[in-house]
């Protein structure tokens, strides 16, 4: 085994490390240039736990507004996904949204690996790189490996973390998405899901993150409301 993948997977397996030193092992083994490690779905909810770089965080909170993207693809089939030409014809047919948007930022490619021990699948870790990188047999297998040792330490911590106040999680946690839903459903007398579609909606129309609009919300700066049958925005 590599020294340096030997070294990381033996630090991974420590209870005490750190969630935001998690990707950093990534970039200690491979040649990419910037890592994050997110939940996915209904188990965890979707969020970052932590991320090397903004560029990844951005990755991560694109993905979760727009439903698509690689990490999506790695968590539904429970297999890697690479995509070493992002900018490309195949890259922009793979994921059309998650594409056009990434074509902004100097992001060449983009491979993601699933988290999951056994059956339960619950996240994912991004990797990318600033220039055309392809993984060989090697280095994917210890993007897998990592990738098995860091699923094991974000569910410990994840499942400890559901009793913590809200003080003391992650600054990417998206507790405050899941609390604006709630209020948007309670001004709107709507289901979750159109309730979360009405804070995407807004998030897109306004050139926004989700939780931007979300912290909106909570705070009173953003209210949705009904007049005459229809839903308006007051700001």
């Amino acid at each position: 085994m590599d020294e340096g993948l030997r070294i990381a997977l033996t630090r991974l397996d420590d209870p005490a490390v750190e969630v935001n030193t998690l990707p950093r092992s990534f970039l200690a083994v491979l040649p990419v240039t910037g890592a994050s490690v997110a939940t996915l779905g209904g188990f965890l909810g979707s969020q970052t736990v932590s991320a090397t770089d903004s560029s990844s965080a951005w990755l991560d909170e694109l993905q979760f507004d727009l439903g698509e993207g690689p990490c999506w693809d790695a968590l539904l089939t429970a297999r890697p996904v690479m995509e070493p030409d992002l900018r490309g014809e195949q890259g922009a047919q793979r994921w059309p949204a998650f594409g056009r948007a990434v074509r902004r930022r100097s992001i060449a490619s983009i491979f993601a690996f699933p988290l999951s021990i056994g059956n339960l699948r619950f996240g994912a870790v991004d990797l990318y790189s600033s220039v055309p990188l392809t993984f060989d047999a090697a280095q994917t297998e210890q993007a897998s490996a990592l990738a098995s040792a860091v699923a094991r330490h974000v569910l410990r911590r994840s499942l400890s973390d559901l009793e913590e106040p809200e003080s003391a999680l992650s600054p990417y946690s998206r507790r405050r998405v899941h609390q604006a839903t709630g209020m948007v459903l309670a001004q709107l007398d709507i289901d979750a899901d159109d309730a979360r579609l009405l804070l995407q909606s807004h998030a897109f129309a306004t050139d926004r993150n989700v939780m931007a609009v979300a912290d909106d919300v909570l705070d009173g700066r953003l209210i949705f409301s009904k007049d005459s049958g229809a839903i308006e925005v007051d700001s």
